[in-house]
Formats: structure tokens, C-alpha cells, sequence
């Protein structure tokens, strides 16, 4: 009976390992074997930027002033602004910009059903989404729409940057952290073949290989960009592309947002079909298992069976490398939890936020 389950339990430690940093390793060491797909730009395409904005009155004007003032060639730049739904007369707003095109109707109905109807508009050979939140620095679209002189290139994803927050240090520490890593991690999985969905925040593609969205879709960035790599295309990455966002307001903020995130990524692994075949799709395939799944639907149940079996193997003397094991995880917990207390107060301390955004995630 100990031997099953310090088997079980060293795998448990295996997977969480794998799928945290184990995996980052792994692509690591492959891609330094691996050129950078190389392209040359010998032109630019076309662009129009979509900007979904329900009710974002108060940041429209800064988010249209910072779209302006991008370094793109005249005549090469369009601009829409979909605001259905919106009840902040963002018409008065938009009305001192007679080159943006605004579309607006009463009913709201979702930004899935505010994309596919802006698409509708779309003239250009690429289309690039962006938060109505997101600034951008000024050469992001410049370096985004080189990358499609690649054919392979189905789409580019920028860069997601945390602008501190000093009202929500605990949620800004944590997530800034968390987005530093994922960097890190996309821009090998770009080496590699292509990174598992892109961010919302700033995100190219070939127009032509847009698909309507199901009006329901959650996380729309994610399912449309690997609809795109079902279809045989690539999704590159560029890092000097920045969309610059503020932390959540506080923790119970960051709370919804990351609730969001989970229910969206159980719809998407539904409608993702032909990614599951590892015959059809293999490097993306194991892309898809190694950084999305295994986080989404293996690793919080793993936690709880870790600590439960733990805790067996010390009360069946399993041997002092089991007693170490468990002081270690309730360490661990202690310190998430006094994170948790001190964010209360929005206290931040490294030593506890990094356990309690972590646990904060799986949960």
C-alpha cells in the first residue's frame, strides 16, 4: 500500500512540476536546436484595428488618441469602434473622430457577435483586435503586420504588460509575474511552431482565415487563434508589440476575471476538436496538452490528491522523506494563506504573494 501510493505521489509531483516549469525547460533546451522562422517584409499590408468597447466612455479618448497617433503609413491604417450594448453615449465621444468608423446597435449581445459584425466591415489583408484598456506602444502594429510576409503566419500576438497599480499590489505582483513567465513561455512555443492562444489585448490576423465565433464564446482570442492553427497556420509572437494594461482593481476583481478565464477555457477544449488528434496536429498537439491543459484540468485536482496522499504515506510511517514532503507543502500553504490575509489589507510581501497567487490560480 505505501509503495502504490508514494508511486502515485511522486507522479502527482511529476505532472505539477512538468506542466509549471518542467515544460518551460523542455522547450528550453529543443529550441536552441531550432532556427527563428526567418522572413523578409518587402512590404506592408493593409490593416484595420478593431476595438470592442462596451461602456468605456471614461478611456475611449485616450485609447482613440493613442490608435492615432501609431507609427503606420497613412492611407495603410483603418480603425472601428463597435460599442453595442453601450449606454455612455460613446457617439459623442467618437463624433470628434470622423475617420474612425463607429458601429453601434442598442442590443447587447456580446463581444463574440460585436466581432463577427465589425468583421463584416473589414476591407484589409489583416485585421488586429485590441482592448479598448490596452495603450499601445507606437511601433506595435508596425511589428506585428511584418510578421505576415511570412506565409505560414496565420496570426501575431503581441506582448501583455501589468502597469502598476498602487491601490492593488497583491493582484498587480501576482499577475505581472505571472505575465513575465508566459512571455517567456510563448516566445519559445513561437520557435517551436506557434503559441496556444493569443492575448486579447493585441492580436493580428490574416483576415481571410476569420471565422464567425459562436456568439457565446467566452474567450474569443484563444478560440479564434488556434481555429486558425487547426487550419495549418502558424501563430507567431512579437514581444516589442506592447499592449500596456492595469492590474485588476483588487483581488476579488482579479477573482471574476480569472473565473472568466477557467469557464472559457472548459468551452473552448469542447469546440477545439481537431487539436485533440496528436496525428493530425502533432506539435501543437503537444503544445496544447503541455501549456493549456495539463494547468487547466490536471494540476488543481493533482494539488489536493498531493497534499491527501501525503499526509497518508506520513500516517502509514512511510519514512522521513514523506515527513519532510508534507512540512514543505504545509509551509507552502501557510505562506499562501498569510498572503491571502495580507492582501486584505493590500499588503504586499514576495515571500507570501507568489504561494497565494499560485494557489489563488488553481483554485
Amino acid at each position: 500500500m505505501v509503495q502504490f501510493l508514494s508511486v502515485f505521489l511522486f507522479l502527482l509531483i511529476f505532472l505539477i512540476f512538468y506542466s509549471y516549469i518542467g515544460y518551460g525547460i523542455l522547450l528550453f533546451i529543443i529550441t536552441r536546436f531550432k532556427k527563428k522562422p526567418s522572413f523578409t517584409a518587402s512590404s506592408l499590408p493593409d490593416v484595420t484595428i478593431i476595438i470592442p468597447a462596451y461602456n468605456e466612455a471614461d478611456i475611449l479618448q485616450e485609447k482613440i488618441h493613442n490608435t492615432l497617433s501609431l507609427n503606420y503609413p497613412d492611407g495603410l491604417l483603418k480603425i472601428i469602434v463597435i460599442t453595442d450594448g453601450s449606454t455612455d453615449s460613446p457617439e459623442k465621444i467618437l463624433a470628434a473622430y470622423p475617420g474612425v468608423l463607429h458601429l453601434h446597435e442598442a442590443k447587447r449581445k456580446g463581444k463574440s457577435a460585436a466581432i463577427n459584425r465589425a468583421m463584416k466591415e473589414v476591407t484589409t489583408s489583416v485585421t488586429i483586435f485590441t482592448d479598448a484598456n490596452s495603450i499601445l506602444n507606437a511601433e506595435a502594429i508596425l511589428k506585428l503586420a511584418e510578421h505576415f510576409a511570412n506565409p505560414l503566419t496565420g496570426g501575431v500576438s503581441g506582448e501583455k504588460r501589468i502597469i502598476s497599480n498602487k491601490s492593488s499590489d497583491v493582484a498587480d505582483e501576482g499577475e505581472g509575474m505571472y505575465w513575465k513567465y508566459e512571455s517567456a513561455l510563448k516566445k519559445m512555443d513561437a520557435r517551436l511552431f506557434s503559441i496556444v492562444g493569443a492575448a486579447g489585448e493585441l492580436f493580428a490576423i490574416r483576415s481571410k482565415l476569420y471565422k464567425p465565433l459562436e456568439e457565446d464564446t467566452i474567450l474569443d482570442d484563444f478560440v479564434l487563434s488556434l481555429r486558425i492553427c487547426e487550419s495549418g497556420f502558424r501563430i507567431a509572437y512579437e514581444p516589442s508589440a506592447i499592449a500596456y494594461e492595469r492590474a485588476s482593481a483588487s483581488v476579488e476583481e482579479e477573482y471574476k476575471r480569472k473565473t472568466r478565464i477557467a469557464a472559457g477555457a472548459f468551452q473552448a477544449m469542447g469546440r477545439l476538436h481537431s487539436i485533440w488528434n496528436p496525428f493530425r496536429h502533432p506539435v501543437l498537439h503537444f503544445q496544447f496538452i503541455s501549456h493549456r491543459i495539463l494547468r487547466w484540468v490536471a494540476c488543481p485536482p493533482a494539488l489536493v490528491l498531493l497534499l491527501i496522499l501525503n499526509i497518508l504515506l506520513v500516517l502509514f510511517n512511510g519514512g522521513t522523506l514523506f515527513e519532510i514532503l508534507l512540512f514543505l507543502q504545509l509551509l507552502f500553504y501557510a505562506f499562501a494563506f498569510t498572503g491571502f490575509m495580507l492582501s486584505k489589507s493590500n499588503i504586499s510581501i514576495r515571500i507570501f504573494n507568489i504561494p497565494f497567487y499560485f494557489v489563488f490560480m488553481n483554485y
